[in-house]
């Protein structure tokens, strides 16, 4: 055990060390005093949406803090034992130090993982958006598993979902997916998913059984907090009410429930119809348009595209970030990290980490194209 030490602890200590200097301690909790000193205000909880951010947001820092702090704590207790387990020849004292150490990675690990999420928005919510590419009523199938891939993975990290529309397809699949995933590193987690992805597979609807290869397109923003100021006046938005399609209960297919909120300045439009309210459809779309119009002015401010979306390309051959093969063989590989599975299965029931967490730390590191083959 003690080999084991002198041969792993250095490294785990420089890479503490290292995490350091990203996790900004004192920005940190100069916010939370901050949010704090908000909460204590007399008409804090007058809006209770906003007032319930402000404490999930204070939880979420004072909660990274602890985490980091125990972590460091851990950190001493390790070396200070293993001291002790030399000095004394203590066995018992040495095996709890070993098991010590391997809790100590297991928390470096995840503490490097936090800290790649560093931007302004990625420790909140994410608005996606699955869109059909290339093949027809294929894509549309292949958006559904698609979709059906990340409510499984949201739901293996305990995060929540609001599907705000996801109308079916006229044949098989669904014509598009919009939806917000609520989570702590919720959109600095699954910035890694936006692009094309690619599906091979024998044609569920070809009667001569040929191959087929098909794809389907993924778009992410950050759900905004309320304090974000986007400028949409009242008057640059048209609101169109109609009757919503496809499953969801007798008084969402009965009823005028559907809003479609057209932004006129920016020809940005946004449908929801997933709610039995057409006041709760409307809120929605509101916010996935303010989302929309605020990634616009950002991408007028940039010079480079916006890194909130990453690169535009069309959702055909030669754009994919990963690709899914269910046929000759079974695999599917991150074409950027290089990390892949034989376990296609496991995948698209939503054993993403490998995939996730494989992209970010290929592009922390600013590391070439790995190839990382994962147990089936």
């Amino acid at each position: 055990m003690l080999e084991r030490f002198d041969s792993e602890f250095p490294t785990l200590s420089e890479r503490l060390a290292h995490v350091g200097e990203f996790f900004h301690v004192d920005a940190k909790e100069a916010k939370l005093a901050e949010l704090e000193k908000r909460s204590l205000v007399e008409d804090f909880w007058n809006d209770a949406d906003r007032a319930q951010q402000t404490m999930a947001q204070s939880a979420g820092l004072r909660e990274e803090l602890a985490f980091y702090r125990d972590t460091q704590e851990l950190a001493e207790e390790v070396e200070l034992g293993v001291e002790l387990a030399k000095a004394e020849n203590d066995e018992v004292l040495a095996q709890e130090t070993e098991l010590q150490l391997d809790t100590l990675a297991t928390r470096i690990d995840e503490l490097e993982q936090n800290s790649w999420f560093d931007g302004e928005f990625d420790s909140g919510d994410a608005i996606m958006t699955i869109v059909p590419g290339q093949g027809g009523r294929e894509a549309q199938d292949w958006t559904d598993m698609v979709f059906r891939m990340y409510l499984k993975y949201a739901e293996s990290k305990g995060w929540t979902v609001d599907v705000h529309e996801a109308p079916e397809a006229e044949e098989i699949g669904i014509d598009r997916a919009v939806f917000t995933v609520h989570g702590r590193n919720a959109y600095g987690m699954l910035r890694s998913e936006k692009g094309t992805h690619r599906l091979v597979r024998i044609s569920p609807t070809d009667l001569k059984k040929r191959r087929q290869t098909t794809f389907a397109g993924v778009s992410i923003m950050p759900a905004l907090p309320d304090e974000v100021e986007v400028d949409i006046k009242d008057e640059d938005v048209r609101v169109d009410v109609y009757r919503s399609s496809g499953p969801g209960g007798q008084s969402v297919n009965t009823t005028d429930s559907a809003v479609r909120l057209t932004h006129i300045p920016t020809g940005t439009v946004v449908t929801c119809q997933n709610e039995k309210s057409q006041h709760k459809n409307k809120d929605q779309a509101y916010k996935i348009l303010r989302a929309k119009v605020y990634e616009i002015e950002q991408e007028k401010r940039a010079a480079e595209l916006d890194e909130l979306r990453g690169p535009k390309q069309d959702i055909t051959w030669g754009s994919q970030i990963r690709n899914y093969v269910l046929y000759p063989y079974q695999m599917v590989k991150d074409v950027r990290c290089g990390v892949e599975s034989g376990n296609v299965d496991a995948v698209l029931g939503g054993a993403l980490d490998p995939f996730v967490i494989g992209y970010h730390r290929w592009r922390s590191a600013g590391a070439p194209q790995l190839d990382i083959s994962l147990d089936e």
